[in-house]
């Protein structure tokens, strides 16, 4: 293991090389609290503990530095692998300003809905345990946040070949993990809830309020709610998603999504959804050509191996043709011809 660390370390520079201030100050905090967490109880002061954020106490700045705790070596690789991965596949997409606002987003609601879903579980159960012993802290929120980021923008790439796994379902597959983990008693509640609430706050983030170049959001069809699940799952889901979605814009909270009709276009009527991304027509267009590629490889493979059968038949007709006439054969035909034509071109005499 420990013949490895050079080699991880060396990896992760060089991420961080081609990075900007933001991710390297982050990562830089991480690490930092990663080492005070062996002297002091870091998750206790900086972790969300759902009782402490409620009133009277409001220990609000918790909801910042929850992100960047950690306390396992596990959590820290990860921590920094996340880090390192947005500020690599992200970071030059958005820039560093909005990848910082992502950042602050998730994590803020993370313990936000953390914190929320612990007092209605205190509710429920009058377990005190639930409002001071649990501690929201670590970067699986913006792990999942990132993961639901790069379907976002780059959702048909492979992950692994064998099995075939494609970048869209990773978030699902890793939720899933991550609950028969709980199941099996290997991971915290406080992790499972993390991972699960990054997912989700990250998805309305991108989907309804981050700003860019069209507008707001993203309401592309592959980017749907509906999406994150099985094929067999979507139209259910979907259907559940579309009422909830209603809900939210009847209480003012989700934008109502509206067609804009451009009729003073120079060609025809443009149509455009306010938040689609061009990445989304790129991608596309990318896909497409990636197709035509393999098409045309294809057929160029195809063309330039002949098949033995049209080697057989060419060569049985080569056999089966006649020899060639004898040249004073050929010289009385054309002669006999081409009387005979001057014969009828001949005019007709009355």
């Amino acid at each position: 293991m420990r013949r490895y660390l050079p080699v991880a370390r060396q990896h992760f520079l060089a991420a961080l090389a081609g990075t900007s201030v933001v991710v390297k100050s982050l990562s830089a905090a991480v690490l930092l609290l990663y080492l005070l967490s062996f002297g002091l109880d870091t998750a206790y002061g900086l972790g969300v503990t759902p009782g402490y954020l409620l009133p009277p106490n409001f220990w609000v700045w918790t909801l910042l530095t929850q992100g960047l705790v950690e306390e396992r070596a596990w959590g820290l690789a990860a921590s920094l692998a996340t880090l390192g991965a947005a500020g690599r596949l992200l970071e030059p997409l958005w820039g560093a300003l909005e990848l910082l606002v992502f950042f602050a987003v998730v994590n803020v609601s993370v313990g936000l809905l953390g914190a929320l879903a612990y007092f209605l579980t205190y509710v429920a159960s009058f377990h005190l345990a639930y409002l001071f012993a649990v501690r929201i802290h670590g970067g699986l929120g913006f792990l999942g946040g990132v993961l639901v980021a790069l379907k976002q923008t780059m959702g048909d790439s492979t992950v692994l070949k064998v099995p075939q796994v494609r970048m869209k379902a990773v978030p699902m597959l890793l939720l899933l993990l991550l609950a028969l983990l709980r199941l099996a008693a290997l991971v915290e509640s406080n992790v499972l809830a993390s991972y699960g609430f990054g997912l989700l706050s990250s998805w309305v983030y991108l989907r309804f309020y981050q700003r860019h170049s069209r507008g707001r959001g993203d309401m592309s069809d592959h980017f749907a709610f509906a999406t994150f699940f099985p094929e067999i799952l979507q139209p259910v889901v979907g259907l559940v998603a579309n009422l909830v979605h209603g809900i939210l814009v009847k209480v003012k909270v989700c934008r109502k999504t509206v067609k804009r009709y451009d009729v003073g276009a120079p060609s025809s009527i443009t149509i455009s959804l306010p938040g689609t991304d061009p990445q989304d027509a790129e991608r596309r267009r990318q896909l497409a050509l990636k197709a035509l590629n393999e098409r045309l490889k294809r057929v160029e493979d195809q063309s330039a191996w002949p098949s033995m059968e049209d080697d057989e038949e060419e060569a049985g007709a080569k056999a089966d043709s006649p020899l060639l006439p004898d040249p004073g054969t050929a010289g009385k035909g054309a002669g006999q011809e081409s009387s005979l034509i001057t014969f009828q071109d001949a005019p007709s005499q009355l």
